[in-house]
């Protein structure tokens, strides 16, 4: 017992290190993103875009993915997540800020909406709990974790990503990471089957030797980024059907752990988990991207604008006559805190 204790402390100390390594080598990564997503575009436009058929018609669908790409990511790694600390914006102040071109503009409030937040009369919108952190001492709604690097509570906790975004994916920046990787995938799937000819021609395999080749980007550069766009359409197209995946379910990533976990301790009582936020796929994704009725138009899907979230985190959707999560009993709620001190979020 002693010994496995001893173990955990031991592993817990290298992620924390880890931590730290990471996340002072944050904004590094970040910088090799913006060279790499820069080498594709590059390579695609200088390379494939003039091969295109229907120019007229292609050349602006590429310009658009392109944008879409840049711009979600530009806000994934500028937009700050929200935090539970963070004092509520007034509506003035807000109305302000979003008088820009950068923001889209909302639908017109139908009849009978409730003011302030958008959602229909159909919603069931629940205040939520509060707690306070044992890490930082904050009081915290539901659903707001403790990040171990950020040191403090992020509203809609889903992950803290060092590697691409260098801070915490969270409420108000959830939306442009998902965005982000939909188009990441759309573009490398886009350059890996448009790029294959020209892979053959920068190899010498084509019809037209190598010696031949009449573009800018040099051979050994586009087909080095072929390779990396084939990796990365695979692995991100995963990352991003994961995602998808717990979104069209109601759940963040850190939240679908969590229900695995419930569901097992529920099944062991013969009881049925039930996610209280899960209002169904098509719902759920509707909040999430906060389209549809009541919220922002469907072209803000296509067009990299940036949109409020339908909530400010410290109220949320629920199904009808849940207040909470079914076959979940108090005390058994999992917090930053389990695992002795250790099990951040």
């Amino acid at each position: 017992m002693m010994c496995s204790r001893v173990v955990f402390r031991c592993f817990k100390a290298l992620e924390r290190l880890g931590d730290r390594i990471t996340g002072a080598a944050g904004p590094f990564f970040v910088a090799f993103a913006v060279i790499l997503i820069s080498l594709g575009t590059v390579c695609f436009f200088d390379v494939i875009m003039p091969s295109l058929m229907w120019p007229l018609i292609s050349g602006p669908i590429c310009v658009l993915i392109a944008l879409n790409l840049w711009m979600h990511y530009f806000y994934v790694i500028t937009v700050p997540p929200g935090f539970a600390d963070d004092p509520p914006v007034a509506d003035s102040a807000k109305s302000s800020a979003q008088n820009s071109i950068f923001w889209a503009s909302k639908k017109a409030p139908r009849r009978g909406e409730l003011a302030g937040v958008r959602w229909s009369n159909e919603l069931v919108i629940t205040q939520a709990g509060v707690t306070k952190c044992r890490k930082c001492g904050q009081q915290r709604p539901e659903r707001a974790h403790h990040c171990r690097i950020c040191k403090r509570c992020v509203l809609k906790y889903d992950h803290h990503c060092p590697v691409r975004v260098n801070q915490c994916v969270g409420l108000h920046n959830e939306r442009h990471f998902v965005m982000f990787m939909a188009y990441l995938v759309i573009a490398c799937v886009s350059l890996s089957i448009t790029g294959f000819p020209h892979v053959l021609q920068a190899l010498g395999a084509g019809s037209t030797y190598a010696f031949d080749w009449p573009h800018h980007v040099p051979q050994i550069a586009f087909i080095l980024v072929y390779i990396l766009a084939v990796v990365m359409a695979l692995a991100v197209g995963i990352m991003c059907g994961f995602h998808l995946w717990t979104v069209a379910h109601g759940e963040t990533t850190v939240e679908s752990q969590d229900h695995d976990t419930y569901r097992r301790m529920a099944k062991a009582r013969n009881e049925t988990f039930i996610n209280s936020y899960d209002l169904g796929k098509r719902r759920n994704l509707e909040l999430f991207f906060n389209v549809g009725e009541n919220g922002y138009p469907l072209y803000t899907l296509f067009v990299p604008l940036r949109i409020n979230p339908y909530t400010d985190g410290r109220a949320w959707a629920r199904r009808e006559g849940y207040n909470a999560h079914r076959g979940v009993r108090e005390g058994e709620e999992l917090t930053d805190d389990d695992g002795e001190d250790e099990g951040e979020a």
